[in-house]
């Protein structure tokens, strides 16, 4: 596929694609809370300073292969060429921010996700509760039919209608917005990391390797990731033992100690996505700018699959806006180093 916007469809759906359908009873949030933004080195909302640090691994900065020039990469993603880029140390979250962890955040803060505010959040269509298809509390998205605007449905309420997280605390948090996810950032004393650390950290050491542990999607016949295995968008065998989202810390961490740093969900950046940011000849550090209107994601998520989504690879890259949100998409966080 060429087009980009067609290819970002199967990764996640973005919400303009559903506002002049009016999909849910409300199509702009409740209120007049504004999400809070989050800079890099902005200081806590809260008094989790001092604890900020527990679950998260250093990573000595240093300069890599940023990047792929692999035939399987999509060149109108931007993952190529193949540069020298540099960053800093820094610490990132082990896991994906849990649902228990995003829980606490709203607990003490009573921050309204947008998916709350908006009314509605995507659902992959096999995962649509029987209760929000039997009251019809949903609707196809334009050129991605797989993904359904379902009412109800938000970071609590993943599938829609009577579902819960209960059982699934150490599951990622999903149908969260870039602006809610650097709302939690404030609130945690932390940050959306770069796409540069992002992709640093998940090479976990290796050099320009597919995957963040090697080259072979299985190794030894052992599944790696949480991705999907049948025919798209209808049959999940499954095989790698989750259909929708997996706990954070499930298969082995890469050669830095970081989980799930493939598949299992989209993971939010702060960089503003960007094609060609690359090209600018920022290898420093380099966070993508601009005013595209669209956030950068990494590490693919449940959904992909090599014949439709392959973004699962560590180079890979999409994109959504920064209130859209869907039951594929959560984040991690990372703190500066201190020294």
């Amino acid at each position: 596929m060429s087009d980009h916007k067609e290819t970002s469809s199967c990764c996640s759906a973005s919400r303009d694609a559903m506002q002049p359908n009016k999909p849910a009873h409300q199509t702009e949030p409740h209120g007049d809370v504004s999400p809070a933004r989050v800079e890099s080195g902005a200081p806590p909302d809260s008094g989790l300073a001092a604890d900020r640090y527990e679950g998260m691994v250093f990573i000595e900065g240093g300069t890599f292969l940023m990047g792929s020039n692999d035939r399987e990469g999509f060149a109108e993603d931007g993952e190529g060429p193949v540069r020298k880029v540099h960053v800093p140390s820094f610490y990132m979250d082990e896991t994906a921010v849990t649902n228990e962890q995003f829980g606490q955040f709203i607990a003490a803060t009573g921050y309204r996700t947008e998916a709350e505010r908006f009314g509605w959040s995507y659902v992959f269509h096999l995962f649509v509760t029987p209760q929000s298809q039997e009251q019809k509390a949903y609707r196809a998205a334009p050129r991605a039919p797989w993904w359904w605007a379902v009412e109800g449905s938000d970071w609590s309420h993943p599938e829609g209608l009577n579902s819960d997280v209960e059982e699934r605390g150490d599951h990622p948090v999903v149908h969260v917005t870039w602006n809610d996810a650097a709302a939690y950032c404030r609130w945690a004393g932390k940050r959306l990391p770069t796409e540069a650390e992002w992709e640093y950290a998940a090479r976990g050491g290796l050099v320009q390797k597919r995957y963040p542990w090697g080259d072979e999607l299985k190794q030894g016949g052992e599944h790696r990731c949480n991705i999907w295995q049948g025919k798209f968008p209808q049959v999940n065998h499954a095989s790698d033992g989750y259909a929708g989202t997996a706990p954070v810390r499930s298969y082995s961490p890469n050669g830095y100690g970081l989980y799930n740093m493939a598949g299992n969900v989209w993971e939010w950046c702060s960089d503003v996505f960007d094609p060609a940011y690359h090209l600018t000849g920022e290898t420093d550090n380099p966070i993508g700018r601009g005013n595209s209107g669209t956030r950068s994601m990494r590490g693919g998520s449940y959904l992909c699959h090599k014949s439709y989504c392959n973004r699962y690879r560590v180079a890979a890259r999409s994109r959504n806006t920064p209130d859209s949100s869907s039951g594929n998409t959560g984040f991690r966080c990372v703190v500066s180093d201190r020294v």
